[in-house]
């Protein structure tokens, strides 16, 4: 497992993406113009953070991000 330790402010905003995309992508989501209006804010959030002007690798470091708070969201899951 990678041991970069991601900003909170970062990691929180993956998760919000994560479950806006989960609202998005059901069946007839209630709210939908909300729904994509929060999915493209948090996009923006996430691309255009600070920690990304201090990582090596930024598309590498953008896919672990991901993985782990995948990871996270899976085992929290019971």
């Amino acid at each position: 497992m990678d041991s970069t330790r991601f900003p909170d402010d970062l990691v929180q905003t993956q998760h919000a993406w994560n479950a806006t995309y989960q609202a998005l992508a059901a069946p007839r989501p209630r709210d939908n113009t909300v729904l994509r209006r929060r999915l493209l804010r948090l996009s923006v959030r996430l691309w255009w953070h600070p920690y990304w002007n201090t990582a090596p690798s930024v598309s590498a470091a953008r896919t672990r991000l991901r993985q782990s708070v995948r990871a996270q969201e899976s085992t929290r899951v019971v």
